[in-house]
């Protein structure tokens, strides 16, 4: 995995502070999809940072909403901060398990998310969040743009 992806990428880290310290910027999400089922949260978003709006992830995950106290859950279920920054804000106790690391073609989806126009090779990862008894608190599969801006559309 090229740089600075792999800086990005290969870590046990939280994406969302990772992602803020490299922009230097705090960062928010749109939802673009999202389902509940019980106590099981799925939702597809875009983090944004907060200056400019730029698209800086795409995520998908699976929220295990049972595992977080009320205070957490309506966070979460507020849908503007990213789960990463939630967990580092309230002081969830919990660690990053990265289970693979991709190289994927955009899409017709991940391209209107990150506002591109044809076919790039793109980066990411799938990673589980748990509690420090082992026990999943979230799945996500995290991507990422292209780190320099080729072929972005005017925001």
């Amino acid at each position: 995995m090229p740089e600075p992806y792999r800086s990005l990428l290969v870590h046990d880290r939280d994406m969302t502070p990772t992602l803020e310290a490299h922009y230097g910027c705090e960062i928010h999400i749109e939802v673009w999809g999202r389902e509940r089922r019980g106590e099981a949260y799925y939702r597809e978003v875009v983090l944004r940072l907060d200056h400019d709006q730029r698209p800086v992830e795409f995520g998908a995950n699976h929220v295990h909403l049972a595992r977080f106290d009320p205070e957490v859950r309506r966070l979460i279920l507020d849908e503007y901060l990213p789960l990463g920054h939630i967990l580092k804000m309230r002081g969830v106790p919990h660690v990053g398990r990265p289970l693979a690391y991709l190289r994927i073609e955009s899409d017709d989806l991940i391209n209107r998310a990150f506002r591109l126009r044809g076919r790039h090779t793109l980066y990411g990862r799938r990673n589980t969040l748990r509690d420090l008894s082992g026990r999943p608190l979230s799945d996500i599969i995290e991507i990422l743009p292209p780190v320099d801006g080729t072929n972005l559309r005017n925001l």
